[in-house]
């Protein structure tokens, strides 16, 4: 997550070093749960460091739900601050909309034109001014009843909303805040059932697809029972409607209704950070027996045409899978029945993600069941291999490993791809810049962007290369080529863009690479600990306070270490510089990734940010740059070849209350 709160990372002496310890805790997977049926509210602990609760009561009668939404208890927002001063990222801990897409490969602005229902019992009073809180806070657009995004109705449709319930509105503003963090462009319909009956429930569903949503999610579930099979017919039979379900909170062990044939059944992993290509690393979520996701053969419901799984003749549970270990948690924003921020876990967090991965990916086609779409595309999925949630035979369906399992499914989401209609492309057209002809020598470092445009708003692109001259490769996340060329030859390189729905466009150019030694000596990359990552500064020299490895409120682009300027909210002025020698002869290149945040709401430019070379102002940023993660920046210095050049960044605060921060890392200097 990203933080620009000036009081919690400067103006109290770094007090995030406190939620530093916890996110270490969050990160080692402790937490505690309660049992399967606790009543709402009881707390247990797992360890002695971390406490969580169920926000609603186990069913007490036949065919009642309970939602599945665990809270941390141990992990509060501040009293000190109030939340005016509190900024984008800035909570107490959980993931953030910037870690969720990018843990899932899901587009920034994802979801437009679609309409994500959320179907939940009793109601919540502060759940669109709940809402409006998480989304200023991590600046996603306004959702309101005012400009026509949020709506809310009871089951019939109408505005007389059922008896409020405090564990419910936690489901509830769980759910909203999920969908605003994976579909931030989507329409979000509230759907109250008036009681935590199935009946009740189903009826929201249905009323929930009649307003038109194509997406419905249900993260609630209770027993099975041999009346499952009539409420499928009556509730869950909506072909081109992407109808996704929680498995449960209770370990091994079916439930409904997310053992109906019908729905996409979400699992749920425990989620963490590493040094792997993707980021991210996940697991079965299992706390203890009677703690964690939910999974298993169901006892009514009969086995869907696409699942094909050997060891279980009717439905098995789950489909798919998202986050859902309170451990490793999401930021949530609740006033009733909770004090603010919190971090909310659960198979109810994994649902409308689900959800709203689908709203990304398009509209379903008018007489699929979406469900099925995962099964044709196990390889666009990030496959979950480890860990179990109980003891069954066979064991695939309490223990994950290559392939299908019960706990996490197929797998979690890597991009859109296997959320979409059949392989369809949508339409849609990607073109990519054809950066004309390419030449360097061997033993020349190479940093070439490749940039591409997709027709359709809210789609990820992912790169991939043909022909690349050798020692050069393409990352497939940002179409950047780079590496060192090793071998003379003339190359044919073609580079391929695809969207979510399949859609690819490509482009081909010529790279010539001649042998080294001519013009250019001393090629490579210049700069000394270009990642920060050595903990200290040198030989970069910087004020105090620059270098920073506070991975919650303003995480490196890689590695564990950036430099953090500014985000005192006071008049302040931060510095980077280095200084180094570009060989005679070669071409060089500086880029760096730059991630700024900002509370400024005005309209000027008041906090800057300016690169400079020997005191020749380069670029300049400010406060109206900010951005929601990390932007690769590129500087041409050729014109410096053979001279010794300081390069300089300079970050300057107003004497506004309202903060900027500018973060840097991964700077290269490249000469060829």
């Amino acid at each position: 997550m990203f933080s620009s709160s000036a009081a919690l990372r400067r103006g109290l002496g770094r007090a995030v070093t406190a939620s530093v310890s916890v996110t270490a805790l969050v990160s080692a997977g402790l937490m505690a749960a309660a049992p399967a049926g606790a009543t709402a509210g009881a707390t247990t602990t797992v360890s002695s460091h971390a406490q969580a609760k169920r926000v609603c009561s186990a069913p007490a009668a036949p065919h009642m739900m309970a939602c599945n939404a665990l809270v941390r208890t141990d992990v509060h927002q501040p009293h000190a601050f109030s939340i005016s001063a509190v900024s984008p990222n800035a909570t107490p801990s959980g993931f953030g909309p910037a870690d969720l897409q990018s843990a899932y490969g899901l587009p920034a602005n994802g979801g437009t034109g679609a309409t994500v229902a959320i179907v939940d019992a009793q109601d919540d009073p502060n759940a669109e001014s709940d809402l409006a809180t998480y989304r200023s806070q991590y600046g996603l657009p306004a959702c309101t009843t005012a400009n026509g995004c949020f709506k809310k109705i009871d089951q019939n449709g109408g505005t007389n909303y059922p008896t409020s319930d405090t564990g419910w509105a936690g489901e509830i503003s769980l759910d909203l805040d999920m969908v605003s963090a994976a579909a931030p462009n989507a329409h979000i319909l509230l759907v109250e059932a008036t009681s935590a009956n199935m009946s009740d429930l189903g009826t929201s569903v249905n009323q929930a697809v009649s307003q038109g949503a194509k997406y419905v999610s249900n993260s609630y579930g209770g027993p099975e029972d041999s009346t499952d099979t009539s409420s499928d017919t009556s509730y869950f039979n909506h072909p081109g409607v992407a109808i996704t379900v929680s498995s449960g909170d209770s370990a091994y062990g079916a439930q409904y209704p997310a053992a109906s044939q019908y729905v996409t059944s979400v699992g749920g992993t425990a989620l963490t950070r590493d040094s792997s290509a993707r980021g991210w690393s996940e697991s079965v979520w299992s706390t203890s027996s009677t703690e964690g996701t939910g999974s298993g053969c169901s006892a009514y419901d009969a086995k869907p045409s696409w699942q094909t799984d050997s060891g279980c003749a009717n439905r098995t549970i789950a489909d798919v899978s998202a986050v859902a270990d309170p451990a490793t948690g999401v930021a949530v924003y609740q006033t009733y029945g909770g004090s603010g921020w919190a971090v909310y876990g659960g198979t109810s967090a994994s649902s409308p993600l689900i959800a709203s991965v689908y709203a990304d990916a398009g509209t379903p086609g008018s007489a699929d069941y979406p469900a099925s779409y995962p099964y044709a595309h196990t390889s666009a999925l990030n496959d979950v291999t480890t860990g179990n949630n109980g003891t069954c035979s066979p064991s695939y369906l309490c223990t994950a490993g290559p392939g299908y399992d019960g706990p996490t499914g197929l797998g979690t989401p890597n991009g859109l791809a296997a959320f979409t209609n059949g392989g369809s492309t949508g339409g849609n057209t990607v073109t990519v810049t054809n950066p004309g002809s390419q030449s360097t020598t061997t033993g020349g470092a190479v940093s070439l962007q490749i940039h591409a445009t997709d027709s359709a708003s809210g789609q990820t692109l992912s790169y991939s290369a043909t022909g690349l001259p050798a020692g050069l490769s393409v990352n497939s996340s940002t179409g950047l080529i780079s590496g060192t060329a090793s071998t003379a030859g003339s190359y044919s390189v073609t580079v391929n863009a695809t969207d979510g729905t399949n859609a690819k466009g490509s482009t081909s150019f010529g790279w010539t690479v001649s042998t080294g030694g001519g013009g250019c000596t001393g090629a490579g990359q210049l700069l000394g600990n270009p990642g920060f990552e050595t903990g200290s500064a040198s030989p970069w020299t910087a004020t105090a306070g620059v270098l920073n490895n506070d991975t919650v409120s303003e995480p490196a682009h890689s590695g564990n270490w950036d430099a953090w300027l500014d985000g005192y909210g006071a008049a302040h002025t931060d510095t980077l510089s280095q200084t180094v020698t570009i060989p005679a002869g070669c071409k060089a290149s500086f880029s760096f990734w730059l991630h700024i945040d900002t509370n400024k709401t005005t309209t000027s430019a008041s906090d800057k940010l300016t690169v400079a070379a020997n005191g020749t102002t380069l670029k300049t940023f400010s406060n109206l740059n900010a951005n929601n993660g990390y932007t690769q920046q590129t500087i041409d210095l050729s014109s410096y070849a053979g001279k010794s050049v300081t390069l300089k960044f300079t970050g300057t605060e107003n004497s506004s209350s309202a903060q900027t921060s500018f973060v840097i890392d991964d700077t290269a200097l490249n000469a060829s």
